[in-house]
Order: C-alpha cells, then structure tokens, then sequence
C-alpha cells in the first residue's frame, strides 16, 4: 500500500491530543520525552530518587513497573512524594504485564496505564493452535471480558492508556493466525483498540515496539495506515525495545525512531539502553531536535513518493547490477574521505585494516573499510587488494598510476563529456551528486548509460537529508536505473553523538528500505575519535539494519523494577567474552516479561528467573534453569561451543 506524501514528507501527522495528568501527547503538542525507572518498585526510596533524577534530565513521563498488586498499591506513596517535592505535573505511568487486577488498582494512583495486549489476558508458551471462525470470536471475547473492566475505570478516572504490542511478546493465538509478522502486531493492538472505541474511552497512545528496528518501522508505518483507514488518529509512543547499550543501543535506537520521525510518525518516544534511565533522556532529546530541524528545512525539493507497487511493509533491496564490489547483491560497502588526512599505511588502522611490516603483510578487521577517496594526490604504497583508492577524475586521468590501483571520482559535467568521448576506461567510476540536481532528466541519463561501470555517490547537505534522498532513489527506480549507489554525507562540525544519531537515521532509514549499496561518512578532521569513530559508526548502522553483520549484537533490555540482576554490569561481562564471534545474536534479559519472547529472535538467551539465578535459552528453548549468577556467563559460553558456534578471540598482533 502506498499512500501520497504531504507536501514535506516530514511534516507530523496530525493526530489525537491526549491528555496524561498536565501532560499532552499528540496533537499540537511537542514531542514528549520519557523513560523508565529501574529501582524495585517496593524499594520507594530508590524509585522516587532515581525520578527525581530523570525528571532532572528532562524526563517528561516516568514509567514505573508494577508487576502485582502490591507494587500497584506502592504507586500511591510514589505518586504522593514526587507530588511533595514539586512534580505534581510530571505523570506517572505504570507499566502492567500479566496482571490485570493489578491495572486496576493502578489506575487509583497513576496517571496512565501501559497494558501489552500480548500477554494482558493471553499466555505465551510457543504453542501453535488451530481457530475456526467461530473459536477465534470466543477468544475475542474472552479477551472483551477481561479488558473491559480497566477501560470503564480509565475512562471514569480520567486516565491514559498505552496499548504497547511488543514483537517478542506476541500471543500464541496472534501468532497461530498472523504469524511472527509486523500484522499480528497491528492486529494484537487493533483487537484491544476496537474494546476501547466500544467503550467510547480514546485517550490512548498506541505502540509497536521490537528490538530489530526493520520489524519495529514496518509495524508502525502499517499501524499509521490502517488507522488513517479506519478514520482514526491516536497518537504514537516511538520506540526500539532492548537496543541495548553504549553506541550500539544508540545507533539502533536512532535507525527505528529517526526513520519514523522523519516520516512524521511519533508523539513520544523513550530510547531503551541499558544503561541508567536519566541516561536515556538526552538522547532522545537530540532525536527530538534533529526531527524538529528535518521539519524546518527548506521546502522547494522535488519530494518524489514511493514508485508504483513498492511496499513499505516488507524489506525489499533495490536491484543494481554488480560494479566491482559494489550493488549487485553484495553486502553494502564502507567509503571514507581521506581528503586532508595523512595517506599512509598507518592511517589506515582506524579503517580496519593493520600492515605489519615485520611480516609484510596486511590484514583486515570483519569492520574495515573498502573504499577511500584520496583527492588530488596519489597513493604511493601497495594498498591490500581488497581496497579501492579513488582520485579525483582530472589527477586520475593525468597520474601514471595504474588503474587498477586508483579509480576516478566524476562530477556531473565532466562525467558527461568523458561519456561523450568514451572516455569511460576505468573498471570502477564512482560519479558524485547532491540528490537535490538528481532530477528525472538526469534519472533518464542515468538510466541510459549502457553498460558504463559507474557507482553514483548519492548525498544531501540538508536538516531534511532522509526524505530528500529518498526521493531521489525514487527517481531512479521510476527511470528503471539500475546503477548501485553509495550515500556519502559529511557532517561537518557535528559533535560525536549528534552525528551518530544523524548518520543513523539518514543512513539507516534508506537501508531498511533496500535503498543503498554503501554508506560513507565525513567530518570535521577534528571529531573526537576521528576516522576510527566514523568507521565504527558506518559499520554499526549497517548492523543495526542487518544489511551487513561484522560483529556480535546484544539484544539486551534496558532494565526495569521486575530486573533480577545488574543487565549493565551482566551485558558488559557477557560483551567482554563473546564481542568476537560475529553474527552471533544473543539476548540478555532481566526476566522473564523481557524473556524468550521478547527477544525473538536472539540465537542465545541470558535471562533471569529468580534472585541470583539465570536460565539459558537456545533461541526460544529453555536449555538449562536456575543457574547460580556466577557460574553462568561460563554455562553460557558452553552452550555456544555446544552448538558449533563459538570460535576463540583472535591473539592480538604485536
């Protein structure tokens, strides 16, 4: 399904305003922060201070689990000291899995209720079942029968309601008729959301949140759709469950959240890391920021929409054909921009790639790069195979330097005099231009070349990059061009996290569309960490898109009052023994709520069961329970060597 774009494709979606408490959520309001306390919930001390410090931050909604009801009774103490300490307009939201009494009682206290239709009034244990017509209506039924209750005191009370579907927590019945599928998300909330219309209660914020942010874009995008198409317009609550932590939670959570942003989907947002909640507040607020600035970018580009039949529900690569080792299916390739840098063998350690001169020879990390642009100047030591070097076109054409070894960067005028004059006799050129001049005349072009080895390197100087390089990949697919493309920006002065957050979103947003067949990132030769930290970066949001895997992913949670062990502590224990064994997926999860279920699909799972005592999972198989805390990062590894799947930590080279 395709739907026409605003006239600014970022432009937010209009939607529904919600009340929480004093705060508003959708509609005209700003986009609100929030987050999520950790501290057991019976431990009032530890839950009211470590709100204080969110709020501190700039946390504009506090999440707080109640997992029974005397944690639901507990929030009326809660709610009652931040009221005395000056924060009687900050909401409360108390997050329910389970237990419905426990919502109830909840909703005496707080000022909105979270419920997860997929574990609200159905189990979960991987088993596959069989519905007539007639036995799926039961179980609607059934499921009007325990929800209602809640919706009629929400609405006598005057309180918000979250329906947050999770991926990994879908319910056998959803799963049974939908399947592990971005519907069955839609549909587990829209089964919910159809009891509460009934009831004429609509101050609900909806959710579709899963770890892999392709999954978590395509629920929401088809959630926006099919409410646009049953006339409704609540607003969304953005997220990307079990990022993780560190640059890896930061870059994931700014591929699925940034994507929608710029889409003018989302009305709060939370960044789930594993790392301290008032933590997770200033990212947001820089993804908050970025969305604004996309907002208030210029208007004249030519915003192409999605070509005819394209599906925006399901990842589908746009097909190139292969020049060298880029487009034609091959994974995604990394390109820096070694212009104004030192161009010697050790500057490109930070690219991936060591020559060890006592052995006279190179070696290359699983993240190292594969092209590099040297400008005007030629590179005079043996480059590894494996790397491209590309000169500008007028210092390649006038070098004595073979070829083979050197490539040439065009612009678009020279490019065509060069075609003109079949001046094309290089097996790699690489033609550079800004996505705004990518017109449909020059699609055409494009598209006519022949049998020309070109790679064009796509990018775009603006707040609004994402929709206008998209629509640039528009034009090319209309005009049936198949020549790969490399999106290259430069991000200037950008401090670190900004540009990662940025770059996240930019790139990552056209990968989960299949549109890219590289990425390559420029900045200030001054940026903390330099070229080492651009690489990283690359190479983190073509992992986060699963476009390319060169290292291992944690799919851990952010941690919770329900937590039965310190994740941060725990995942960085779990990273230092297992960071080498790429593509391995493997979930670390407080309990079971953020269990087998919720990472879906982990190859191996960490998660606890009780105080000190942990359960291992292989994928969504129990392999062994209660394991003492400390023997089981070893059981862990066990498991992994078990299953052919561990391989020992390369021995550094000195």
């Amino acid at each position: 399904m395709t739907r026409p774009n605003a006239s600014h494709p970022a432009t937010r979606k209009a939607t529904r305003p919600v009340k929480i408490g004093a705060v508003t959520v959708g509609g005209e309001a700003p986009l609100v922060l929030q987050s999520m306390t950790t501290a057991d919930t019976m431990d009032i001390e530890a839950t009211v201070a470590e709100s204080l410090r969110m709020i501190e931050a700039g946390c504009q909604i506090v999440r707080i689990t109640a997992p029974s009801k005397k944690e639901a009774e507990a929030l009326g103490e809660i709610r009652a000291r931040l009221d005395a300490a000056g924060h009687a307009g900050v909401p409360l939201v108390a997050d329910i899995h389970f237990t419905p009494n426990a919502a109830e009682i909840a909703a005496d206290h707080v000022e909105k209720i979270r419920v997860n239709p997929g574990n609200y009034a159905d189990k979960k244990k991987f088993e596959t079942h069989e519905y007539t017509e007639a036995t799926y209506a039961e179980e609607l039924a059934r499921i009007r029968e325990r929800f209602t209750p809640l919706v009629r005191k929400c609405k006598e009370l005057g309180r918000a309601m979250r329906i947050g579907t999770n991926h990994g927590s879908l319910s056998d019945r959803i799963l049974s008729h939908y399947g592990d599928t971005p519907l069955g998300m839609v549909e587990s909330a829209m089964e919910f959301l159809h009891i509460c219309r009934d009831e004429d209660y609509h101050d609900i914020v909806l959710s579709m949140k899963a770890s892999n942010p392709q999954v978590m874009v395509q629920a929401y995008r088809m959630l926006a759709d099919r409410m646009a198409d049953e006339r409704m317009a609540y607003p969304l609550h953005l997220g990307v469950t079990e990022a993780g932590e560190g640059e890896d939670g930061r870059i994931k959570s700014a591929v699925g959240i940034g994507t929608l942003l710029a889409e003018g989907l989302g009305d709060t947002i939370r960044v789930s890391l594993t790392e301290a909640p008032e933590a997770e507040i200033p990212v947001a607020r820089m993804l908050a920021e970025l969305a604004e600035a996309g907002r208030q970018g210029p208007t004249n580009s030519n915003f192409t929409p999605p070509p005819e039949g394209s599906d925006r529900y399901a990842y589908q690569r746009r097909n190139t054909r292969a020049i060298g080792p880029v487009g034609g299916g091959q994974v995604p390739v990394v390109m820096h921009d070694l212009t104004g840098r030192p161009l010697t063998p050790a500057g490109l350690y930070g690219l991936g790639h060591r020559y060890h001169t006592e052995l006279d020879k190179w070696e290359a990390d699983d993240a190292a790069c594969d092209l590099i642009l040297v400008g005007d100047r030629t590179c005079d030591f043996a480059l590894p195979g494996w790397i491209r070097a590309i000169q500008e076109a007028a210092t390649w054409r006038s070098s004595k330097t073979p070829a083979e070894r050197h490539h040439p960067l065009w612009e678009w005028e020279d490019y065509g005099a060069a075609r003109a004059s079949n001046g094309l006799d290089t097996a790699l050129n690489l033609l550079k231009m800004n996505a705004d001049d990518l017109d449909e005349q020059r699609a055409q072009a494009l598209a006519d070349c022949g049998n020309d080895p070109t790679v064009l390197v796509l990018s775009a100087d603006r707040p609004d990059a994402l929709p206008v390089l998209r629509s640039a990949f528009h034009r090319l697919v209309n005009a049936g061009c198949d020549l790969p493309v490399i999106v290259h920006q430069d991000y200037g002065a950008l401090d670190a996290e900004r540009l990662q957050l940025r770059a996240s979103t930019e790139m990552g947003g056209l990968l989960l569309d299949g549109y890219g067949d590289g990425v390559g990132l420029a900045a200030s030769v001054g940026i903390e960490g330099g070229l080492r930290f651009l690489n990283r970066t690359a190479f983190g949001i073509l992992q986060a898109t699963r476009t390319r895997i060169s290292r291992t992913e944690y799919i851990s949670c952010p941690s919770c009052g329900r937590t039965l062990f310190d994740l941060q502590e725990t995942t960085a224990r779990i990273r230092a023994v297992t960071d080498h064994l790429k593509g391995i997926k493997i979930g670390i999860m407080g309990c079971i709520v953020n269990g087998p279920g919720e990472m879906a699909d982990a190859d191996y799972g960490y998660v606890g069961t009780g105080p000190g005592k942990i359960t291992l999972y292989k994928e969504k198989e129990v392999v062994e329970r209660n394991i003492p805390e400390d023997e089981a990062v070893d059981a862990l590894i066990n498991l992994i060597r078990t299953h052919g799947d561990w391989v020992d930590a390369p021995s550094p080279v000195s």
